[in-house]
C-alpha cells in the first residue's frame, strides 16, 4: 500500500494505491472528495477492494489540490489523464462513482486509448432535476456552515429505507467529525456537477461499459442509469431495485460484480 501524489498543472494531486496485480484499476470517488481527500488514507480505503489485490494494482485519485473557480468536470477528467500519464499508466480499467462517474464519462470519451473498461456507478450524464435540487441544497448548507445538516441530509439521500430505519437515531453523530476548515473545495466540486452535461459525448464511449444504478436513488434520480445505458452503445446495466445512491456501500456483491465485469 502506498500514499502518493503527482504534480498536475503545477499543483499536487493525491492518490492512494493498493494491490499488487499486473492490471490497473482506477477509482474516482464522488462529491465526498470535496470534504476530505484520499491523502494518507491508503490503509483505511483499501479494505473493500481486497478482491482486486492479486490481479490489479488499484489507484484511488482525489481531485487536485488547487482547483480554480469554474473548474469543470471535463477539466477534472483532463487532470486524471495527466496524472495517469505521469505515473506511466497507458491502459486502465476505470470505476467512477457519482461525481466520479461524471468525470469517468469524459475520461473514456476524450481519452479512448487510455480506458480499457469502464464502470459507471450511481451517476448521471448531466445535472437532471433531481441532481440540481439535491446538490443545490447541499451548496446552501455548506455556505451556511451547517455541517451537521449537510451530513444528515447526505445520509438521507444516499441510504436505503431499511438502513435509515435502523440507523436514523445515529445520523446526528455524522456531523460531529470530519468538518472541513473550508468549504471551498466542496463548493467547486458541487458547482461542477451542476454545470455538467455529458449527453453529447456518450456516443464517443466505445469501451466495454457497465452501468450500476439504484432503483431508489434520491441523489441522481432513478432514470439516470437508464439514460446512460441508452446513450452508451453496447453497455451493460444492473439496477439494485431496493437500494439508493449508497448501493456501492450497501450491496454485498457490488465489488464482485465489478470484478467479474472487468475480468471477462
Amino acid at each position: 500500500m502506498k500514499n502518493g501524489e503527482v504534480i498536475v498543472k503545477g499543483t499536487k494531486m493525491p492518490y492512494a494505491m493498493f494491490g499488487r496485480g499486473a492490471g490497473t484499476l482506477i477509482l474516482i470517488p464522488g462529491l465526498s472528495d470535496g470534504l476530505a481527500t484520499v491523502r494518507g488514507k491508503a490503509l483505511l480505503l483499501s479494505k473493500p477492494y481486497k478482491l482486486f489485490f492479486e490481479k490489479y494494482t488499484v489507484f484511488m485519485f482525489s481531485r487536485r489540490d488547487d482547483m480554480p473557480e469554474g473548474y469543470s468536470i471535463k477539466e477534472m477528467a483532463e487532470d486524471h489523464a495527466a496524472a495517469l500519464n505521469e505515473l506511466g499508466i497507458e491502459k486502465t480499467c476505470v470505476v467512477g462513482v457519482s461525481q466520479g462517474g461524471m468525470i469517468s464519462q469524459y475520461l473514456a470519451a476524450d481519452y479512448p486509448k487510455l480506458v480499457e473498461k469502464l464502470v459507471l456507478a450511481v451517476t448521471a450524464p448531466y445535472a437532471n432535476g433531481t441532481v440540481k435540487e439535491v446538490v443545490s441544497s447541499w451548496i446552501k448548507m455548506a455556505e451556511a456552515d451547517d455541517y451537521k445538516l449537510l451530513m444528515a441530509d447526505t445520509a438521507e439521500k444516499s441510504y436505503s429505507d431499511e438502513r435509515l430505519r435502523k440507523n436514523r437515531k445515529l445520523l446526528p453523530l455524522l456531523g460531529m467529525v470530519g468538518k472541513p476548515k473550508s468549504y471551498r473545495r466542496f463548493l467547486v466540486n458541487a458547482n461542477a456537477i451542476l454545470d455538467c452535461d455529458a449527453r453529447g459525448i456518450l456516443g464517443c464511449i466505445n469501451c466495454p461499459t457497465l452501468i450500476i444504478g439504484g432503483g431508489k436513488d434520491k441523489t441522481v434520480g432513478t432514470e439516470a442509469a437508464y439514460e446512460l445505458h441508452e446513450g452508451i452503445t453496447g453497455s451493460e446495466l444492473h439496477i439494485y431495485p431496493d437500494l439508493g445512491h449508497a448501493a456501492y456501500e450497501e450491496a454485498p456483491d457490488f465489488n464482485r460484480r465489478i470484478f467479474d465485469f472487468i475480468e471477462k
